[in-house]
């Protein structure tokens, strides 16, 4: 049985007190000894599709039977901590990787060495996103990221080679030409939300922008404001979230939008040819995006045999000869390099994503952990004063740096 108080602490961190007790019934997943019980976020596949087909090849390999629940993001993250308190946590756990650090820290997850994870063959830079005080907890299943898709017919009227667009200053002269072309430049999210701030930190590090130290970034939140005033990118983009500003780029009125790999498949039905570059950074290379992205776990449970059959399910789970599949059907860049080889054979289109999540970065990195979203909040509200004209954009970030204090 789990103490209570490190996992009430963590639902007080997130504010979720009152909403799990009101809210919340005990979840009905408690496994036999030969069965364990897996959660992941993914209610959108079924008992058919190549995800759960994969857990349950992996419980077959461990000699178990699977108990599978998919719950919506916001919801599983619930129902976890209410499920840690009660002594009721499932065996295996796939979570959202921003989140991978606040558990860990309230002792709900165990470390890979103590289960025996095997996450050696996943990139470090995406690995980072679960470490926290030197300790690892769970691998990435694979990472989607953050690229500048573009309207093809929109850049050749307006004289623009795409291939041409390396840093910030070539961005904004090809944005210059579009617009004296009559067409419309970028569309992005700005929302203040977590959304707004996933967008904003390719440009705030492609600057070298620290989030320990916000006015770092002053010059990308001055280009994204430069970028409103100029007419290049719609005053939406304040209200917009990542599916509303694919929308407008689907009109096939504009040159450019930041968006993520999810949204591929709309891509391709959009009607027009379009073609995808890496964000650059503001004096050239690829600028560090985001990774979104799920983690699989191991939460502690009261016996340690238990527990490293589960990291052995883990360890499956996100094996080098199980997770292609996976990341296919989860639309994820493979966190393995040896995958991802075979994912850009099978579809090159996907090469472009390949480069962007080897140089992207977690946001929890830099042993951040649960300074994070005290961070965040603080940034998006520094955007958003700034591109309604609220504040100045060094102002915005200096008010916001003293927040995050």
């Amino acid at each position: 049985m789990f103490p209570a108080r490190k996992p009430t602490r963590l639902l007080a961190a997130f504010g979720l007190v009152a909403f799990v007790a009101a809210c919340s019934s005990t979840p009905s997943t408690t496994a036999t000894p030969d069965t364990f019980s897996v959660w992941d976020p993914y209610p959108q596949f079924a008992a058919e599709s190549e995800w759960a087909k994969t857990i349950d090849k992996c419980g077959t390999e461990a000699g178990v039977k699977i108990q599978r629940q998919a719950y919506d993001t916001t919801d599983l993250t619930s129902k976890v901590l209410l499920a840690a308190q009660q002594g009721t946590a499932p065996h295996v756990l796939v979570l959202d990787n921003p989140v991978v650090s606040t558990l860990a820290e309230a002792g709900v997850l165990k470390t890979n060495q103590d289960v025996g994870l095997d996450a050696s063959q996943v990139s470090p830079n995406l690995a980072a996103a679960g470490a926290l005080n030197g300790q690892n907890y769970g691998t990435p299943i694979g990472a989607n990221t953050l690229a500048l898709y573009y309207n093809k017919a929109v850049l050749t009227a307006a004289g623009v080679d795409p291939a041409a667009v390396k840093d910030w200053d070539s961005l904004n002269a090809a944005l210059a030409k579009v617009k004296a072309a009559g067409k419309k430049g970028i569309t992005f999210s700005a929302i203040g939300t977590e959304e707004g701030t996933f967008q904003f930190l390719p440009w705030f590090w492609g600057a070298n922008g620290s989030l320990t130290d916000l006015p770092s970034g002053k010059a990308a939140l001055e280009l994204w404001k430069s970028w409103l005033d100029n007419g290049y990118a719609p005053n939406s983009v304040v209200g917009n979230t990542q599916t509303t500003s694919w929308q407008e780029f689907a009109t096939g009125e504009y040159a450019f939008a930041e968006n993520g790999t999810w949204q591929l498949a709309n891509a391709k039905k959009a009607g027009f040819e379009y073609g995808v570059i890496p964000i650059p950074g503001r004096t050239g290379g690829t600028a560090p995006a985001p990774t979104g992205g799920e983690f699989v776990t191991v939460p502690a449970q009261n016996n340690p045999d238990t527990e490293k059959k589960a990291g052995r399910i883990a360890s499956c789970l996100t094996a080098p000869d199980k997770v292609l599949a996976s990341d296919t059907a989860l639309t994820y860049i493979s966190a393995v390099p040896s995958v991802q080889q075979q994912q850009v054979a099978a579809n090159p289109e996907l090469a472009v994503w390949v480069e962007a999540v080897k140089n992207a970065k977690g946001r929890t990195g830099d042993n951040l952990g649960t300074k994070y979203p005290k961070i965040s909040q603080p940034l998006w509200g520094a955007v958003q004063a700034a591109l309604t004209g609220a504040k100045a954009p060094e102002a915005a970030l200096r008010d916001a740096q003293a927040s995050a204090k």
